[in-house]
């Protein structure tokens, strides 16, 4: 063996940087390998489009788990910035829409119609979980028990936890729209039915929902590079060293990691080894054979156009439109068919999707020269594309098709084919990027594409589950007592967070 560490943490994304920060600011010697020339993950910033100076949020684009304590804690340089509206979702086949304005209560009303008491105390009780979960996350994680007690709700805890949050939702809502707004957040990476027994859709949109104490979901000003550039600077001002282009091809239960660097072969020792990967691929590392690959279920799209496009709700300001989250083809009825659609191998037509828009929010991004003209950028994240749908054989063919449903979906709603706005690269092509759950899988490691590592878990422990050890508390543990998860395969994962990464230090340091 090499060298001696007191802790190696295997992938530099931001939960990897976030846990080296803590455990060097506490003096611990610290080497974060990452297999890229540089970290962050997947939430990057990136020119995405050659000789074209916009810096895309290439994969994640918007922040509201990162809890502010992780940002104190670690004197982090970071700005979000909150966006007035929530949503607008077009009425299919209509040239009206639902517009969801934060600033303006009545306007909200109006469009919600009958609706309109229901949306208010709906959203009241998700604040009411928030207020009460989301400061545990950065806590040794409480029990199920627990949890419902904290809340002090039972009736709203069996709605939003006990039972499937589509059948609540089918209960509370009558509008086939307002429905499907309000379950798009159970489906993000998540392949599930509208009523979905197995719970996993509740779990997703428990996540969604309690970010920040609020559920908000925030613009990182200068993009995602922004935040996890921050974390690199914290880490390597704590202490920490950061080696890129450092492959780790094993490592063994008692704390040997191996990897490989410039063509060299390099051992590392360690008292603790942080996985910030996900468990599947910490298993292969290991030198297992897992059974259960995870699936993700989405394609991402980036655009980058000349202008906003005009929309057929002519009573609808686009900037408005686009200065939350848009919405298209996600009725309750849509999204059961397109599941219906893709759980038999077919691409959903339509296809669900929602959009984005971080230069409204964040100019910065972009270059002057972009800003002064008016082009702005558009993230397209399209839902119900799981990965079963994608193969190595046909994944070119798959990427076109997908994309195309994507630009056909988002057409269906506008007064001006999207194609024509698009700006054009150094090469003479349109500045349009797509994004399939193998290619996810090539760029990032994400098994199947899965961008929560894995199946998500509740932000509590079942109450007979072993919370003996540190690691066990802190919903960090593996099988190996040396060996913890770091990355969003942890306990309380998923979402550009830190809590992950925080929590396998405070374990570290708990058992220290």
């Amino acid at each position: 063996m090499s060298d001696l560490r007191d802790v190696v943490v295997v992938g530099g994304g931001h939960n990897g940087l976030a846990a080296a920060t803590y455990l060097a600011l506490a003096g611990k010697t610290v080497t974060v390998l990452e297999r890229l020339d540089h970290v962050g993950g997947a939430a990057v910033s990136t020119a995405t489009f050659e000789g074209v100076d916009a810096r895309l949020s290439r994969y994640s684009y918007l922040v509201s788990l990162l809890p502010a304590r992780i940002i104190r804690d670690l004197g982090l340089d970071i700005t979000l910035a909150r966006r007035r509206y929530s949503s607008y979702t077009p009425v299919p086949g209509s040239s009206s829409g639902l517009l969801v304005d934060n600033a303006d209560a009545a306007a909200t009303a109006r469009a919600l119609g009958g609706d309109a008491a229901a949306w208010t105390t709906f959203y009241e009780g998700t604040a009411r979980l928030a207020r009460t979960l989301f400061p545990t996350v950065t806590e040794p994680l409480l029990t199920r028990t627990e949890a419902r007690a904290a809340v002090g709700d039972d009736a709203l805890w069996s709605r939003l936890i006990d039972d499937p949050i589509g059948t609540s939702i089918a209960a509370t809502f009558a509008d086939d729209l307002v429905r499907g707004v309000v379950l798009t957040d159970a489906l993000i990476g998540t392949f599930a039915p509208n009523v979905d027994e197995s719970l996993a859709a509740n779990r997703c949109f428990a996540y969604h929902v309690i970010g920040g104490g609020t559920g908000d979901w925030d613009v990182p000003v200068g993009g995602m590079g922004a935040v996890t550039g921050e974390l690199a600077r914290a880490a390597r001002i704590a202490g920490a060293e950061i080696l890129t282009g450092a492959t780790v091809t094993a490592i063994t239960p008692d704390g040997e990691v191996t990897y490989r660097i410039d063509g060299s072969e390099h051992t590392l020792g360690a008292a603790w080894v942080l996985a910030n990967v996900a468990p599947y691929e910490l298993e292969k590392l290991l030198g297992n054979r897992p059974d259960d690959r995870p699936e993700g279920a989405q394609v991402k799209l980036n655009l980058l156009v000349s202008r906003l496009p005009r929309l057929r709700d002519a009573n609808v300001d686009p900037a408005a439109a686009f200065g939350g989250t848009f919405h298209i083809n996600e009725t309750w009825s849509q999204l059961d068919t397109a599941f219906a659609a893709a759980s038999t191998g077919a691409v959903p037509s339509p296809l669900p999707c929602e959009i984005y828009c971080h230069s409204l929010t964040d100019p910065s991004i972009l270059s002057p020269e972009l800003r002064a003209s008016g082009a702005q950028t558009l993230t397209v994240f399209g839902l119900h594309t799981p990965d079963r749908l994608v193969t190595e054989a046909n994944n070119d063919a798959m990427r076109a098709t997908l994309r195309a449903a994507a630009i056909d979906s988002l057409n269906s709603v506008l007064a001006e084919p999207i194609e024509d706005l698009l700006l054009v690269d150094a090469s003479g092509q349109p500045t349009l990027e797509c994004k399939t759950t193998l290619d996810l899988q090539h760029a990032l490691n994400l098994p199947g594409g899965n961008i929560f590592h894995g199946p998500l878990a509740w932000p509590f422990a079942e109450d007979d589950a072993p919370l003996a050890t540190p690691a066990e508390r802190w919903g960090v543990a593996t099988a190996h007592p040396r060996i913890l998860l770091c990355g969003a395969g942890a306990q309380r994962g998923g979402g550009v967070s830190a809590i992950g990464g925080h929590n396998a230090a405070m374990a570290v340091l708990e058992a220290s």
